[in-house]
């Protein structure tokens, strides 16, 4: 990391605490009282005219009910935009909506199917550990799970064990998705080729 890096994760961390401060409604008076600082301690951190020491840092994501990880995460554009991973094979275009895996590892996918599902000989359908879960969003989605195929429409939603033999794909014409995939889950429905 330069100079320029750390001033610039000094700044960023500063307009955090700030911006965290503001929007709970809170003077540095406030803040100051949850964090046991002094008002003009605070001020003159968010200000940049002091330095933010760690046992400081600590106390004030503490008081923000945020973590220290949060306050100094660099600051990075390539976050902002979700871009898709097509599997034109599969007939499928994912967008992967949660970076960081949620509580027991779940993601979240917007998948839009332009296939329906993959065809497989009585009792090849895949098996994986773990529970699916989606919603329709727009077409209908024609779901195999075990001997049955199902179809849900939009606005409809399928939660399912995935120990059944299943898959899914799009049902007379294309369909988009939101999916919660645990993390056989995701491995097993957004695997790439060659992955």
């Amino acid at each position: 990391m330069t100079q320029d890096d750390g001033a610039e994760v000094d700044l960023l961390v500063r307009q955090r605490i700030r911006g965290l401060r503001t929007a709970r409604g809170w003077s540095l008076d406030d803040l100051a009282g949850r964090c046991h600082l002094s008002p003009s301690t605070l001020s003159r951190i968010e200000t940049g005219h002091r330095r933010i020491g760690l046992d400081q840092l600590t106390a004030i994501a503490r008081a923000l009910d945020t973590s220290l990880d949060h306050l100094v995460e660099p600051q990075d554009d390539h976050d902002v935009v979700i871009r898709p991973h097509r599997d034109r094979a599969r007939g499928m275009t994912t967008w992967l909506l949660s970076r960081d895996r949620g509580p027991h590892g779940l993601k979240v996918a917007k998948i839009r199917l332009t296939q329906p599902p993959p065809q497989h000989r009585q009792g090849e359908l895949p098996v994986h550990p773990g529970r699916d879960w989606f919603t329709v969003l727009s077409g209908t989605v024609l779901l195999l799970l075990g001997e049955r195929a199902i179809t849900v429409a939009a606005g409809q939603a399928a939660e399912f064990s995935t120990m059944v033999p299943h898959a899914f794909g799009a049902h007379g014409g294309p369909a988009e998705i939101i999916a919660i995939l645990d993390p056989d889950g995701e491995r097993s429905h957004l695997r790439r080729k060659g992955a």
